[in-house]
């Protein structure tokens, strides 16, 4: 409940407090506040109604690499299946679940590999090994760390980009002070 009210509020609180935040001509220029993916259709429809394609994943694009993760998404499924079938007494091996890790780092903001590493020990020590040694404590305390993680996200969200941003001043604490 914590977790959900702090998600509802933090975006109205934004949105109440920040003039046009979702108006990127009224904003002042290098404003960090937008609304995301707002653009997203009209940007796709440029993509693939005008570009094409072709032009980005085919022969005439920068991009055809890519299309080899399409086998690797068909065939992904089919390991941890055959791993299951080969060691079936290994509990583990069925929770294994390809798509949704996979969806899962698409979700993540744009971050290092400390991150990365991060959310998978936390995740693991967490969601693994307290699971099934300490049960009973996790089931007391994995949601107050769920809701705590969420909220200081969204608390540090807001404290990081809610001071106004000059890029001179940027300069300044990089070059020291000159």
């Amino acid at each position: 409940m914590i977790a959900g009210t702090v998600n509802i509020l933090v975006p109205w609180w934004l949105l109440a407090t920040i003039p046009n935040i979702c108006q990127h001509e009224l904003l002042p220029p290098n404003s960090p506040w937008t609304c995301s993916g707002d653009r997203v259709f009209f940007d796709a429809s440029v993509l693939w109604g005008l570009v094409g394609p072709k032009r980005i994943f085919g022969s005439l694009g920068n991009y055809g690499a890519l299309n080899w993760f399409f086998l690797g998404g068909l065939l992904g499924p089919v390991l941890v299946w055959l791993l299951h079938k080969a060691f079936p007494k290994q509990s583990w091996i069925p929770l294994i679940n390809l798509p949704i890790l996979l969806r899962a780092t698409a979700n993540m903001p744009p971050a290092t590999t400390l991150n990365y590493n991060a959310w998978i020990v936390v995740g693991t020590i967490f969601n693994f090994c307290i699971f099934r040694y300490r049960k009973q404590w996790w089931q007391r305390y994995n949601y107050v760390l769920s809701t705590a993680l969420d909220a200081g996200v969204a608390f540090m969200g807001v404290l990081l980009y809610s001071q106004p941003f000059s890029p001179k001043e940027e300069l300044k604490n990089t070059d020291g002070g000159g």
